[in-house]
């Protein structure tokens, strides 16, 4: 059961503090973590004064080009993670191997995955991105592998992600619900100011990339079909469509007021079973869905289920308000 949402106003580390799991590691880990993204905040901000828009003229193991800030944000948050000493070993979107820390010592209770910016394609145009990370725990008495990193979701520790926007926030599960801070940009602190965020069951929008329609699987295009045929079709109500082409701003505004978001299979690529990584965003995101009271799933089966068999490992994701999650599973379990 979850436990009560404190009241607002807190701290970042006054709340973690209040926790019931009193994990000193872990809660020094999520502070670190904090303090970066403020620093990356921060950058963000600056924009084209800071030279940190445009590419970094390269690309990273996924095979996109990289923005300066990618790279910048990417570096940030490894420093960060070695110099907390809570880290044993970090793997990220834009590393093709996972960084293992004092290979010879037994140094760090976790393991932290980051997609270091989501929704790069955003930056040059000052549209909101984010920073993902999810914590799981570290082996003990030997360095850690690759290998290690491959726990299902559900053996997150922590996982939070912080969002780029008009404010800077931070949302954050510890498996007892979702809190969500803002930043002060006068004295860096994280205040309490969303406790206990709920995403509604029912929900009367959708977010997707319409322009991939005709690449999807029958089921999302029937599911699609029946929301845009508004209250005189089968599901009696219209729907309006979002999509900000950063997952997470997407998952933001469907933790505040509910809704469904959907990046699914695309028959260009047959062989891939979707876009979005496992590790860096399904599996964090998905979490904190289920934490908020919705449903996450690949169409067939809860995200979080999945059993990863690499890194860089690629998902269909549809995940928010449970009902919508529910009609599309159901789909899918029709057209099989």
């Amino acid at each position: 059961m979850d436990s009560p949402a404190p009241p607002p106003g807190q701290t970042l580390a006054g709340y973690l503090a209040s926790q019931d799991q009193a994990d000193a590691s872990l809660h020094a880990l999520i502070l670190a973590l904090a303090a970066t993204c403020a620093e990356i905040s921060a950058l963000v901000a600056r924009g084209a004064l800071g030279d940190v828009l445009g590419s970094a003229g390269a690309e990273n193991v996924q095979g996109e080009v990289q923005k300066k800030l990618d790279v910048i944000s990417n570096d940030m948050l490894v420093a960060c993670a070695e110099s907390s000493g809570q880290v044993a070993a970090v793997g990220s979107e834009e590393l093709e191997d996972i960084i293992v820390f004092d290979k010879a010592a037994d140094r760090g209770r976790h393991l932290l995955l980051f997609d270091p910016l989501d929704g790069s394609s955003n930056i040059d145009v000052n549209v909101s991105i984010g920073t993902i990370f999810s914590v799981l725990p570290a082996p003990t008495g030997r360095a850690a592998t690759a290998q290690d990193f491959l726990q299902g979701g559900r053996a997150q520790q922590a996982a939070g992600y912080a969002l780029y926007g008009p404010q800077t926030v931070l949302v954050l599960t510890l498996g007892q619900g979702v809190a969500g801070f803002t930043l002060d940009p006068r004295d860096g602190t994280w205040t309490l100011t969303h406790p206990g965020l709920r995403i509604p069951r029912d929900t009367r929008e959708f977010a997707i990339n319409m322009s991939n329609q005709r690449h999807w699987a029958a089921p999302v295009r029937r599911y699609i079909d029946e929301a845009l045929a508004g209250r005189t079709g089968a599901r009696g109500k219209d729907f309006n469509m979002r999509w900000v082409a950063a997952m997470v701003a997407d998952v933001h505004r469907i933790l505040n007021r509910g809704g469904v978001f959907l990046y699914p299979w695309d028959q260009r690529e047959p062989d891939r079973a979707g876009k979005l990584r496992l590790m860096y965003e399904a599996n964090p995101l998905g979490w904190l869905v289920e934490q908020a009271g919705g449903a996450a799933s690949d169409g067939r089966q809860p995200l979080l289920d999945i059993a990863p068999t690499s890194l860089h490992q690629r998902v269909s994701v549809v995940l928010g308000s449970a009902e919508e999650v529910e009609r599309v599973v159901a789909h899918h379990a029709e057209a099989a």
